[in-house]
């Protein structure tokens, strides 16, 4: 049987929350919450080709980690 490997600070019960908030949301509530991103200061949105975003992914958290 293979096992499940969370991310660091994850587990089961976490995931399980965060997919209950997305199953349970409504269309205006997620249409709402994506809105509240776009407004945070200090972070962009920004169209990556999906073959690309390991890479994108590996950058962010490089530089992260260098904090």
């Amino acid at each position: 049987m293979k096992r499940n490997r969370f991310p660091t600070g994850w587990d089961e019960a976490r995931v399980q929350s965060v997919l209950q908030h997305y199953e349970q949301q409504t269309e205006d509530e997620a249409v709402a919450e994506d809105e509240a991103a776009f407004r945070l200061r200090g972070q962009t949105a920004v169209l990556v080709p999906k073959r690309l975003v390991p890479e994108v992914t590996r950058l962010i958290e490089a530089r992260r980690s260098r904090r």
